[in-house]
């Protein structure tokens, strides 16, 4: 299982051997700004720039003819080069190109410009290398095929296809430049990469969103056109829209961007679906620590219906990532709305989490059941494991599933994790549920049945209180325990392999468990080890870094 090889592969982008054939003209200009001017040719189809982590933040802006077409946000190496990112060249061939470079003051004052290894070790090539070197990129999981990841977007199913849309930092593998990559998968375990799909443009840069399949043409954009609503970041946060017209592989712009504006500073994260109980759309937005609700009929026009969250739930942290959809509760003839709301910091292991809310819906407000489980910061979590982030759903999912996905990290050490090429997975796919404890309903997420006939999973079945140890030759362990008097389920990782590049990593993670655990479902790849009980009652996920592969699995009392 540890072994097993996807298709979609990834890539490192790695300084060639070779001297490029084209050569760059830089200029030193005062207050520690640089002209990097170059023409590119058929031969030249990427810029290739040396990132140093550690380094300051450089300023790059692309200038084609006189007009500014892209902004980047760079870590330029100046002892040494960690890894080279590429800036692809292929819209401005042939014509003159210019990189004002503004290098941080910090780092230039004192010394000479011209002395950063920078200028020489940045050039042109026709290619770049495809060497997966790193031993932590996940078998399985989606991840990015280079640089930084988070949060999942857009995510939508449509002809047999799982389109996923993530925020994408192509310039480095820590976050930045913040933009729309683009994955497809039929089974949700085989992923290939495409082009990135919304890029940063004048309103800023491109956070959160969601999709939606446009069946009836309300929009007016054509009959089964994918509208992608999103966060335009710049000074402001703005919600924009954007429209396929080819399932989702390249997007147009709205003109009238951006649709939606507010006087509040965190506004973002639309999450869009269609309502047949009231026969509108429906958008729910994370607005500082509150959700807001809106309706309209042709995605472009939206009204406040109403908000949602003061007195409910977490508060120690920004409201993010919304989600809502009904779900029914198994075991009985009820359906019950669920509100998700991601938040950082707060979680129940520290950091980030995703927390939830049961209740109710007419299209127009959200109430929940039971107040008493949601006031004076009380929460109920979907996961509670500390590498659970940002869970949204796919539109349109088959057999009206509502399967969901989430980022696989923390903001605690999401930026220094011991990874270079990329950082960042998501989640295995997981199809939430409803169910019954007692007199109260809870929700579980199990594993996609996607996986079933995979064998990318152990079950273990349990009888009372008991230690569940993976470990591998090195005498590293993931370290699972359940107490049944307690009624808890814990994940210990502190003993997992490299843990010491963050005082957060270690923190053992403790779930509450609401009826007797029976069976324990794990998921391990890589980098991560993903613990279902009782079929996804209870779940953990954790990131691990283990010297090679957990081989080895004991039960003990």
């Amino acid at each position: 299982m540890m072994n097993r090889i996807i298709t979609a592969v990834a890539t490192l982008f790695v300084c060639s051997l070779q001297m490029p054939a084209q050569t760059l003209e830089v200029q030193h200009l005062a207050n520690n700004n640089a002209i990097v001017r170059f023409s590119p040719n058929q031969e030249a189809r990427y810029l290739l720039i040396p990132i140093e982590e550690k380094s300051p933040e450089s300023d790059i802006k692309v200038i084609c003819g006189n007009s500014l077409v892209r902004t980047l946000n760079v870590h330029l190496a100046f002892d040494r080069v960690d890894y080279y990112v590429p800036l692809d060249l292929q819209e401005w061939k042939g014509e003159d190109v210019k990189l004002l470079i503004h290098l941080p003051v910090d780092r230039t004052n004192g010394r000479e410009q011209q002395s950063e290894i920078c200028w020489s070790k940045m050039f042109l090539s026709d290619s770049y290398a495809k060497d997966n070197r790193e031993k932590f990129r996940p078998s399985y999981h989606h991840s990015p095929e280079y640089c930084w990841m988070n949060d999942p977007n857009g995510m939508f199913y449509l002809n047999g296809e799982w389109h996923l849309y993530y925020q994408w930092g192509p310039y480095g593998s820590v976050w930045n430049n913040m933009s729309w990559g683009h994955s497809v998968s039929r089974d949700l375990i085989n992923w290939e990469h495409r082009n990135p799909v919304l890029m940063p443009d004048a309103l800023g840069a491109i956070f959160s969103g969601s999709c939606v399949v446009d069946h009836n043409n309300t929009a007016g954009f054509g009959k089964d056109a994918v509208i992608a609503l999103y966060t335009s970041a710049g000074d402001v946060q703005s919600q924009s829209l954007a429209y396929s017209l080819d399932g989702g592989n390249s997007f147009t712009k709205y003109e009238g961007n951006p649709i939606l504006t507010s006087d509040i500073v965190d506004f973002r994260d639309p999450n869009v679906f269609w309502n047949d109980e009231i026969g509108k759309w429906n958008l729910i937005l994370a607005c500082g620590q509150e959700m807001r609700i809106y309706s309209s009929d042709n995605l472009v026009d939206w009204t406040e219906e109403s908000r949602f969250g003061k007195s409910y739930g977490c508060h120690e942290g920004v409201w993010e990532c919304p989600d809502l959809f009904k779900l029914p509760v198994e075991g009985s003839d009820e359906e019950k709305w669920v509100l998700f709301c991601n938040i950082n910091p707060g979680g129940p292991a520290g950091g980030s989490a995703t927390q939830y809310f049961i209740g109710d819906f007419d299209g127009s407000r959200f109430t929940v059941d039971e107040v008493d489980r949601y006031l004076d910061g009380k929460a109920l979590w979907q996961d509670y494991g500390k590498d659970h982030y940002a869970a949204v759903s796919f539109y349109g999912a088959p057999d009206s599933r509502h399967t969901m996905i989430a980022w696989m990290s923390n903001w605690e050490y999401a930026n220094i994790v011991p990874t270079t090429q990329f950082r960042s997975a998501n989640t295995i796919a997981r199809d939430p549920f409803l169910y019954k404890a007692g007199d109260r309903i809870y929700l579980g997420s199990r594993p996609a049945p996607e996986y079933n006939a995979a064998g990318l999973d152990k079950t273990v079945k349990i009888s009372g209180s008991c230690t569940v140890t993976l470990s591998n030759d090195k005498g590293e362990e993931f370290v699972i325990v359940y107490d049944q008097k307690a009624m808890t389920l814990s994940c210990d990782r502190s003993r997992s392999g490299i843990t010491d590049f963050s005082q957060h990593f270690d923190r053992v993670a403790v779930a509450p468990v609401h009826r007797k655990i029976t069976s324990l479902r794990i998921f391990i790849d890589n980098s991560s080890v993903e613990v279902f009980a009782n079929g996804g009652e209870v779940c953990l996920t954790s990131l691990v870094f283990p010297d090679s592969p957990f081989n080895s699995l004991t039960i003990s009392k």
